[in-house]
Formats: C-alpha cells, structure tokens, sequence
C-alpha cells in the first residue's frame, strides 16, 4: 500500500507558507510520533508543545489545565478584544504495536500514534507560529492541546477545569484527519458529525451445577443466547430507522469446565447513537429487556451501563465559517458540506457542548486506516491543514 498519496492542485495560500515552517511542522510531527504517550500521562509531549509555544512568543502560555492540557494565547494586531477564537488538537497516542518501519516510527513498545494526534499538534503548532510572528488578525487566538482524548475525556476535563471562562473563548475549532479521503479535501457538516459511544456490562446470575442434571440448574448460558437476540431488536425495532443506532454484544464469558454448568454469564457491549433522544431510549430498552428476558428464565440481571462521550454536534454558523475556510484553502470543489454521520465517537463534543464551533475531516490519503498498526499521518497534509487554521483566524467576518 502506498503510504504517501499525491495530493491535489496545491492550494495557492500553501505555497505562501514558509517552507522552513513546514520543514519545521514535519520535525515536530515525527518527534512527536517517536515518544507516543498515553492518556493523561503525556509529560513530555506537554512539555515540548509548552516550550515551543513560548520560543514563538505567544502572550501567555498556560500548563496544567485539565491536568495536562497546554493552552497559549496569541493576541492579533487588529482589534485584539474583538472575539477569541479557540482551536484544539489532541496529544495522547494508542497502546498500539507500531509496524509501520519507518525511521520515525515509535521508539516506546507496544505505543504509536495510531490515530494522527501528532499531525494534528504539528499543524496547530505551525499555524501559532505563523500568527505569533505576523499578528496580522483580528481577535485572539487561543491554541489549545488537549490530553486524553482517546478515552480519557481530556476535552470534558478541560472544560471542567474553566478552560473556556479562563480563556474568553467564544468559539471552538478542531479537526481530524482522514484515511481514505485524498490529501487537499475536506468534508464536515453543519449538524451531527460522530455518535456517541455508551459501554454496558450485563451480568446473569442462574444458579451452576452439574452438566448432566441441568434441570437442578437455572442456566445462564442460553439466557445470554435469547438476551443477545432480544437487543439486537432495538436497532431493528426500537428506533427510527432514519435516525441509527448500533448495538453490539463483543463479548461473552461464562464458565471454564466442560462438565459444569456456570452459576453466570457475563456479556459486554458497545452503543452507538446519533442523538440523545436515542441514547436515553437504547440504555432503557437494554435495562428492560435485561431484566425481563432473565426474570423470564427465573434468573437475574445486573446491568451497569456506562456513558461514554456524547455525539459530536457542530453548529450551522461556525461549520460555515470552517467550510468557507477549507474552501479559500482548498478550493470550493473538494470541500464536502453535508458529510453523513460516522459511528465513531470523539470528546471534541464536549467542548462543542461548551461553546459554538465545528469539527471537519481534512484528507489523510491512501494510508492504513486509523488505530491500525500499519498507520502513519501523511505528512503532505501539514501544510494544508496550517494553512486552513491560518485562513480561519484571519479573516475577517462579516
């Protein structure tokens, strides 16, 4: 597979784009990708995005928020007090096995960053350079780096932490790239972007015994069976059809003996929902349908469901204004306005729950998909994606 794609028509604002800055972003990124770090515990990515925040002069740099969120400030020459923009990019990597062979690949085992967070520092930490030096916009841009996004729920941390009172942000921005998609495209829409992902654990509890008198035992197991069966009714039955859902059972235990009946069954699964209005409906009707299916066979059921991130929603007013930068970047023509809805799930919702703003996919290439060990970000998207926060805290509005 070829890891690096040719890119489109180079857009004409990158190639005004230092190529020592660039040089510079793709330095960043691979250092970056030699010292994955995980969750919150990301010490000396934090460290390195704080220092390089200060050698470019930023007027505050903030350490600590949200544990180990990086926050600068850069103050425009024009108008400085006349809005705050916020833009976010993650840090943390995956407990992946890298494969990938490459000069830059992870030096710690069994860590990478598997889902491009180190591209996403990489262009956000150009674009601050560049507007640290010129100052040539209106407003104030606040460059966030957010820890734990990969299960942590860095953003919701943050936010907690007075993120967006402390800072003045009136806005949020972020985006994410995406194999598959040809580097210099991008696609976002102006309502629900990614689902939210729900974690539930059900416990049946029977009653074990011998396999050859399971009329002394209350059987778990084909419980479990009928229980599988009755959730993947919600989807099919419970929701609107138009508005999806997906329920997965991923994993059943019970037992080790081949002679012996367990006294429980332990299934776990995965819920993926676009709104809350389904969210609220699907954790009801596992509940219910657990509790029943096993009353029904004399057994009992525990079940603890768990919320994980919310959907990611973005505003109509700011997914314009995001649109509108992507197409003066890229050209009108490979900007996506009305993306369908992915299944998977981001804590960027959180700060979008916070405030107004917009997430938007920006083109990765022909590379392995995300959270693969094969994956690698595609540096020849650096300049793009520089280039489109650059635009974004630019322009004028009207």
């Amino acid at each position: 597979m070829s890891r690096r794609s040719p890119s489109l028509a180079e857009p004409a604002i990158v190639g005004t784009l230092e190529k020592n800055l660039i040089a510079e972003a793709t330095a960043w990124r691979r250092d970056f990708h030699r010292h994955p770090e995980l969750l919150f515990d990301v010490d000396r990515t934090a460290e390195r995005v704080a220092d390089l925040l200060r050698g470019f002069g930023c007027d505050e740099v903030a350490t600590g928020v949200g544990r180990n969120g990086v926050v600068a400030v850069i103050r425009g020459g024009i108008a400085p007090e006349s809005r705050t923009i916020g833009i976010r990019a993650d840090m943390d990597a995956l407990p992946i096995l890298e494969a990938t062979g490459l000069p830059h690949a992870s030096a710690v085992h069994g860590r990478m960053h598997a889902c491009g967070h180190d591209g996403h520092m990489a262009i956000l930490l150009g674009a601050a350079k560049h507007l640290a030096a010129t100052r040539a916009f209106p407003g104030t841009l606040v460059a966030i780096f957010q820890p734990a996004e990969e299960g942590g729920g860095g953003a919701k941390v943050m936010a907690e932490d007075g993120l967006f009172e402390r800072f003045g942000i009136e806005e949020v921005y972020a985006l994410h790239n995406m194999p598959g998609m040809d580097v210099g495209t991008f696609a976002l829409s102006d309502s629900v972007m990614l689902a939210a992902s729900d974690r539930f654990d059900i416990r049946i509890l029977g009653k074990g015994g011998h396999a050859a008198r399971p009329h002394e035992t209350i059987d778990p197991i084909p419980i479990a069976n009928h229980l599988v069966s009755a959730i993947q009714t919600i989807a099919s039955r419970s929701v609107d059809p138009i508005d999806p859902v997906v329920v997965s059972v991923t994993s059943i235990h019970a037992g080790e003996a081949y002679n012996v009946i367990p006294s429980e069954v332990v299934l776990k699964g995965s819920v993926r929902t676009l709104s809350e209005i389904n969210r609220d409906k699907v954790e009801c009707r596992i509940r219910t349908i657990a509790t029943f299916v096993a009353k029904t066979f004399g057994a009992e059921a525990e079940l603890d469901y768990r919320r994980g991130y919310p959907p990611t929603v973005n505003h109509p007013v700011q997914a314009s204004i995001l649109g509108d930068s992507a197409a003066r970047v890229a050209g009108n023509a490979v900007v996506r306005r009305d993306m369908a809805p992915l299944m998977g799930a981001e804590d960027f919702s959180y700060m979008l729950k916070a405030r107004p703003g917009a997430f938007i996919f920006m083109g990765n290439g022909e590379t392995a998909p995300l959270h693969h060990p094969e994956y690698d970000f595609n540096d020849s998207a650096l300049p793009i994606g520089v280039a489109l926060w650059i635009d974004l805290v630019t322009r004028e509005r009207n």
